[in-house]
Parts: C-alpha cells; structure tokens; sequence
C-alpha cells in the first residue's frame, strides 16, 4: 500500500469512526432520564460523579469550557438541587462543589438507562465482534485520553 493509500484509508477511517460516534451518541441522548438537564449539565454532573468534588475552575478545565461558563452551568444545577457549593477549606475566595443526593441518583438512574439499551445492543453481537469492540474501546479511549 502506498503513502498516498494510507491516509486515504486513514482519512475514511476518520470519517466513518466519527460517523459512527455521532450516531451512537445520538442515539444515547434518546435513552435520556431527565430531559430538563442539558446535556452539559449532565457532562459537569457525571465528571463530579467520576472524578469527586472540585472548584469551578477545575470543573471548568475538566469540562473544557470558560470558567464564566461554568458558574452558570453549576448555579443552575444547585437551583435544581443536583449540587452542593461549600465553601474552600483553605481558599476563602473559592468554593467546593459536590454532587447532592438527588445530583448522584440521577447520574444513577442515566447511567442505567444508557446500559440497559446498549446491554441490549451487545448481546446480538458474536463473541469475537465483542473482543474486538472491547479493544476498539480501549483504542479510542486512549486517543481521546491523549488529546486531553
């Protein structure tokens, strides 16, 4: 195969993995709990839920959006009763902000929506597509994981 050849292929690899993601990630959104949450929301909340209490401004550079952004996501998920702000233990002109009960039973109860349909999705799949799904998963975790 010639250089040439290469990124051609590469380029509809590119095309058609993006493609792919876009759809799966579609339809995701469809298996949605709580449509009253933007799918930002739900970004902040379930990075909060992974990673655990944060400032704003780590929320803001995890989340890859401007800390002005970011006040205003967490201000309308504390009207929601989703988060908590304390304030810093150290840091008087910072606060914490940390999952409520009512913010950790909806990234429950979206998490199992979303795995319960694609379970569903897996179980029409040959043992040897799942292998290779699972190391496609790994692949594309590292690509993304190296662009962070």
């Amino acid at each position: 195969m010639t250089s040439g050849n290469v990124v051609k292929d590469n380029r509809e690899l590119a095309s058609d993995l993006s493609l792919a993601v876009v759809r799966l990630t579609r339809h995701l959104r469809g298996r949605r709990v709580d449509s009253q949450v933007s799918l930002t929301q739900l970004s902040a909340l379930a990075t909060l839920s992974r990673e655990g209490d944060m400032t704003p401004g780590a929320l803001a550079a995890r989340e890859r959006v401007q800390p002005p952004s970011m006040t205003r996501v967490i201000a309308s998920l504390a009207e929601l009763g989703l988060v908590v702000r304390t304030p810093h233990p150290t840091d008087g002109r910072q606060v914490i902000v940390s999952l409520s009960p009512a913010g950790q039973e909806l990234i429950a109860d979206e998490a199992s929506a979303r795995e319960a349909w694609m379970t569903a999705q897996l179980a029409g799949l040959t043992a040897e597509q799942l292998d290779i799904l699972r190391d496609a998963v790994s692949i594309i975790g590292a690509l993304v994981s190296d662009s962070e």
